[in-house]
């Protein structure tokens, strides 16, 4: 029996809906409208191609069933405005953080805990800022904060938090492990219990041991530059990232430079391919591609990367996108990227113009342009599900 093609979800967090399009004919076969989901937060996979997300409106966690009669399979009540969301490996322990939202400054210390198989959720209370997320599976459960300034690994046990009393008490760890303050950026490998953060230095990795961590060596950037942004790759057991240097000044962003960061987790080999300059952020994984969007004054592009080569697809402007003395983050369109490990198919935004790119990788051509009802603005936010893709390997919100 075939594999069901795969499903692509676009949320535009601005005008608040939800759209199902089919791959690849780009037809609109559903949409939810009044739901504001977290673009921070992002969407994690779930097994049999099921999404969570977090409706930061509402303050609820949504588990999205693409390929079921009901698109919105459950709904929870959980802590906003959301800024991690991240799911032990079998899909059913979940643990939302709180950050900025539309604030200049971290204010919320809260942290939801959600069982999904049993429907329990609670909430605590943590630190203030705007922690990453790591839960680690096993008979007994564990909950890893990413902490900066001071930068930590915060640890609990998840039966813990979700005993807590109500009133969202406060809760110390019992464990931590000691970390820079600029972390950013957060993975982990089932199949070892490591858990990964990357920071100025390199990716910190801890692996557990018992209730606690313990501490491992820094993997080396190779590079004057840092990456923010961290995936686990369930395709090759890699890590990978994007390094961005040159003068960290946003209104300089046009002079960026970007590199493609690969480490792989077997061999320890890690290398690096030039992206070009400009805004490079989030990446996606197709079934053999890794895929990156480029922004820059003198033209967008798909950067489409395979073992050992480099394609490079020109993507129409948007209006309003960023320009040269301008920041690329306040007031201007970007684009979201999305791909599913188990398809060729790539995804790519055009944001304030309410269109999808739809991308053969393997050919690079663009075989649908989805001309959706709402503007896309900030370049909303996908997911490309497949039912079988072997995503959920990947445990965190993308």
């Amino acid at each position: 029996m075939p594999a069901a093609a795969p499903v692509l979800l676009v949320s535009d967090h601005v005008n608040g809906s939800v759209h199902v399009v089919t791959v690849p004919d780009g037809a609109v076969a559903g949409r939810l409208t009044g739901r504001h989901l977290s673009e921070h937060a992002g969407f994690l996979a779930l097994p049999g191609g099921r999404v969570a997300c977090v409706d930061d409106r509402r303050g609820e966690l949504l588990v999205l069933d693409p390929f079921g009669e009901e698109l919105v399979e459950r709904a929870v009540p959980v802590a906003v405005p959301a800024e991690h969301i991240a799911c032990d490996p079998s899909g059913h322990r979940l643990a939302v953080t709180t950050g900025l939202g539309g604030n200049t400054e971290p204010w919320s210390d809260l942290l939801t805990v959600v069982d999904l198989a049993t429907g329990e959720a609670a909430r605590v209370r943590t630190r203030v800022g705007e922690p990453g997320v790591t839960v680690l599976g096993g008979e007994d459960p564990m909950v890893v904060l990413r902490h900066r300034e001071p930068g930590a690994l915060a640890v609990h046990r998840f039966a813990d938090l979700l005993a807590a009393a109500p009133g969202c008490p406060p809760v110390t760890p019992h464990a931590v492990v000691p970390l820079p303050d600029d972390g950013h950026g957060d993975a982990q490998d089932p199949r070892t219990d490591h858990v990964f953060a990357a920071t100025g230095e390199g990716v910190h990795r801890a692996r557990r041991k018992g209730d606690a961590l313990t501490a491992e060596t820094v993997i080396p950037w190779g590079s004057p530059a840092r990456g923010w942004y961290l995936r686990l790759d369930t395709r090759r057991q890699a890590l990978w990232s994007t390094l961005r240097g040159g003068d960290p000044d946003p209104l300089r962003w046009p002079e960026w430079t970007n590199q493609a960061w690969r480490h792989d987790l077997e061999t320890g080999h890690t290398c690096h391919t030039e992206l070009g300059p400009g805004l490079v952020f989030r990446l996606a994984f197709a079934r053999r591609h890794t895929a990156f969007t480029r922004i820059h004054p003198d033209g967008d592009e798909l950067v489409l990367l395979d073992d050992g080569s480099v394609r490079r697809c020109p993507l129409p402007p948007m209006d309003g996108a960023p320009r040269r003395g301008g920041t690329p983050w306040e007031g201007v369109q970007r684009r979201a990227v999305a791909a599913s490990p188990g398809s060729d198919w790539v995804a790519v935004s055009r944001g304030g113009h309410g269109e999808v790119h739809l991308v053969d990788a393997e050919t690079g051509h663009e075989a649908t342009r989805v001309r959706l009802s709402t503007p896309l603005h900030h370049g909303g936010h996908m997911a490309l599900c497949g039912r079988n893709d072997g995503a959920h390997g990947d445990p965190f919100g993308r």
